[in-house]
């Protein structure tokens, strides 16, 4: 059974970092795309950046320059480093190690 989780999120000042983990399980992700997606309330889901097998980045506009995402294939995991951030930046983010797999989200509140 795939299990996707998680982990990194919480409180942080307008400017601060964060650095977001997703631990899966249950099968290999090496060969797949896996992506970082985050929903604020009252909008839709949106992508925030995906990285191929390969390594090749692909990031939203509004996150360029600020987040980086990353992988260990060996420990099937994908992370998302969040410097500089910005009250618009609080949502829920939801870790994608496959188009059919979703993790249960972990907030993120950035606020004075």
């Amino acid at each position: 059974q795939v299990q996707v989780v998680e982990s990194g999120g919480g409180l942080v000042q307008p400017g601060g970092s964060l650095r977001l983990s997703c631990a899966a399980s249950g099968r290999s992700f090496s060969g797949n795309t896996m992506g970082w997606f985050r929903q604020a309330p009252g909008k839709q889901r949106e992508l925030v950046a995906t990285i191929s097998s390969g390594g090749s980045t692909n990031y939203a506009d509004s996150v360029k320059g600020r987040f980086t995402i990353s992988r260990d294939n060996a420990k099937n995991t994908v992370y998302l480093q969040m410097n500089s951030l910005k009250p618009e930046d609080t949502a829920v983010y939801y870790c994608r190690p496959a188009l059919t797999y979703w993790g249960q989200g972990t907030q993120v509140t950035v606020s004075s």
